[in-house]
């Protein structure tokens, strides 16, 4: 049963290290995403609208054009009639100014065209003299406003002079061209001046309220009404209406909304990310205690969240372009296949937040990794990389027409737009294989396919080995296929178990003739050595593989189990042999002891059970199914006696099934030949 008194479990130290795990990715999650959260589709006239079905989410109403707004102002001021002041007293002032003038001028003769212009003056007065008719746009079918005093009538604007056509009647009047020599003394243009007057106030009034009476809406869309479907095309009537939406959408924001969606945000995002690291404190604190595979699990939940929000921040490509099963298949690849379901579903609930609808993306994005998960049992060839993309578009398009189906029911506004979108997604994961080498090197972790590379005979080390010291070749090549055996019994790495075994020894090719394996003849040179000094030589052959494998850059899980594969395990030959001769003096254990560690994984251990029974199967007098039990037997329970296993997740179950596989293993091995008869003569 599953303990979930985490605090019991934790040290300070590491709740502080998965505390800070957490509030860096929820604060870098929630700065990167876009903040502004107004209306952000994209409209364009005439083209498929190519998001999910919008639906009102409140009443709003649909604005008119500008070209229609124009349209009606247009006609309704057709009705629009300005005012104009008439001014009363300026025929009677400008009269007795002529008057006066006539009177100054010595030689005009009697008073009968003094009288004739004056009355004349009355009658164009008495019309109405304006400034200008540009008020009335040159429509002379215009009735105007005339106030007068306290009282405003309506006449019409063919009625109005201007200054200069009331001179041209004045002058052009019968009984004044008689006169006309006189005239120019008269200087009769300087009594004829404006006396209506263009009331802009009232006017401007007046065209307000019919500008005013004019309804800025056509109709009114109710909360739930379907706006758009996906597919249809955007006509005018639609487009109106989006912008509408937009309009009414940007005038309900406010700051405080912005204040509030952050907070939301943050709160949303902070619950996933605990649960993803509840869970990694529970199934996988192995990946905690590393702090490198901690800090892959979170950059990748960042570095995708960043893609997305940077994608909708800019209204650039469809969310579907972003390969997210890169996710999955770098922490299936690197870890195990429940931590990548957990990772890849983390990062689309994130995701999916920043999307105006994401339940499409949330469907087409979990089966996509699930199948991606259900693939990829292990990777150890670059066409295993092609066959996982090719099944994440399979999957990932199957089931986007599918949901198109349930929500449209037809194949009429059919759009292969989001297909095209998921197709460039599946050839960018299978092109992300260089990704994996960076992440080998950022986060120190191995791949499958680098474990193949490296199980290559043709390898210089390897090569040198098989040349050099052959016999502890062939020794490496027999644990190598006893632990892969073990390995995939008891569910370990076989790969990487198998890739250790291969290079546990490298350390031999320093000093080959001093290990049994490699010697002929019987001879031996440590024959005229020290049982210290022997026991040191084969001692060294750890540390002189540590040095080989730092050479070779060598990863640091083979680094690991050449350094754990004898533990701190003595060399109990040259250990027993130097006690028996010496019982009566004290004995310098680290003098006989391998620096170690003891195992700390289930692959290390699994080496050193397969390396003490191959070595030690070597000695056997004879190969019997009795003598190969009792030997696997002695070796590797001497081996949990001495707690070589202590630090090391290995059951008491796994450790029974590794002795089962070696038995059967060396009796294959090693099983009596029939001696074939000699024919007679």
């Amino acid at each position: 049963m599953i303990n979930f008194n985490l605090k019991t479990q934790l040290s300070w130290r590491d709740i502080a290290v998965r505390t800070a795990f957490i509030l860096v990715t929820v604060a870098a999650i929630v700065w990167i995403m876009p903040r502004d959260t107004r209306f952000n589709y994209k409209v364009e006239k005439g083209t498929p609208w190519r998001h999910a079905d919008l639906t009102a989410p409140f009443d709003f109403p649909v604005y008119k054009s500008e070209a229609m707004l124009e349209k009606e102002r247009t006609e309704v001021l057709k009705d629009f009639k300005p005012y104009y002041i008439y001014n009363e007293e300026t025929a009677h002032r400008q009269i007795t100014l002529f008057r006066q003038h006539w009177s100054q001028l010595k030689e005009m003769p009697g008073s009968e065209l003094k009288i004739i212009i004056s009355n004349r003056l009355n009658a164009l007065y008495g019309r109405g003299i304006i400034d200008s008719k540009e008020p009335l746009n040159g429509d002379t079918a215009q009735t105007v406003w005339r106030v007068t005093g306290e009282t405003a009538v309506l006449f019409s604007v063919s009625q109005v002079l201007t200054p200069k056509q009331a001179y041209e009647m004045l002058t052009q009047d019968t009984m004044v061209r008689n006169y006309e020599p006189m005239l120019k003394e008269l200087n009769l243009n300087e009594f004829i001046v404006p006396n209506l007057i263009y009331d802009s106030i009232h006017s401007l009034t007046a065209r307000d309220e019919l500008i005013r009476s004019i309804a800025p809406s056509s109709k009114l869309v109710q909360r739930g009404q379907k706006i758009i479907s996906k597919g249809d095309i955007v006509d005018d009537d639609t487009y109106q209406v989006l912008e509408s939406f937009q309009q009414e959408y940007d005038l309900r924001h406010d700051a405080s909304q912005d204040g509030l969606t952050l907070a939301g945000r943050a709160l949303y995002i902070f619950i996933l990310i605990l649960l993803f690291t509840i869970y990694l404190g529970i199934y996988r604190k192995d990946y905690f205690d590393s702090i490198r595979s901690a800090c892959m699990l979170y950059a990748l939940i960042i570095i995708f969240s960043l893609l997305a929000s940077l994608l909708v921040g800019h209204s650039l490509l469809h969310v579907f372009i972003i390969p997210f099963a890169i996710v999955p298949i770098f922490v299936r690849v690197f870890m195990d296949s429940r931590t990548a379901f957990m990772a890849h579903v983390t990062v689309i609930l994130i995701c999916a937040s920043i999307l105006q609808y994401p339940l499409d993306f949330i469907a087409v994005e979990t089966v996509g990794g699930i199948a991606v998960i259900f693939s990829l049992r292990e990777l150890s060839s670059r066409s295993q990389l092609f066959w996982t993309a090719a099944i994440f578009v399979v999957a990932t398009m199957a089931t986007r027409f599918a949901l198109y189906l349930i929500q449209r029911g037809d194949l009429d506004t059919f759009d292969p737009s989001d297909y095209t979108y998921l197709f460039i997604c599946g050839v960018i994961v299978f092109c992300a294989y260089p990704l994996l080498y960076v992440i080998e090197k950022t986060f120190g972790f191995v791949s499958d396919i680098t474990l193949v590379e490296l199980s290559n005979t043709n390898k210089e080390i390897l090569r040198r080995m098989s040349e050099e010291a052959p016999g502890t070749f062939n020794h490496s090549i027999q644990v190598g296929n006893l632990a892969a055996e073990i390995a995939r019994k008891i569910d370990a790495n076989a790969q990487l178990v198998r890739t250790g075994a291969l290079y546990h020894d490298i350390g031999k090719i320093q000093n080959p003739i001093y290990f049994t394996e490699n010697q002929s003849g019987g001879i031996s040179p440590h024959e005229h050595l020290s049982y210290i000094e022997s026991a040191q030589i084969i001692i060294g052959h750890v540390t002189e593989g540590l040095k080989l494998a730092d050479k070779y850059h060598l990863p640091r899980q083979i680094r690991d189990l050449i350094t754990t594969h004898h533990g701190q395990g003595k060399a109990k030959y040259f250990y027993i042999k130097y006690k028996n001769e010496h019982p009566d003096e004290p004995v310098d254990d680290l003098l006989f002891t391998y620096p170690g560690p003891n195992p700390f994984t289930k692959e290390q251990a699994i080496l050193m059970m397969a390396d003490a029974v191959e070595a030690a199967s070597r000695s056997l007098p004879d190969y019997t199914e009795q003598t190969i039990r009792q030997l696997v037997d002695r070796i590797i329970d001497s081996q949990v006696q001495d707690g070589f296993f202590r630090e090391c997740p290995i059951t008491f179950r796994d450790i029974q099934y590794s002795k089962t596989v070696l038995i059967e293993k060396l009796k294959t091995i090693y099983h009596t030949r029939i001696s074939y008869p000699e024919e007679k003569k």
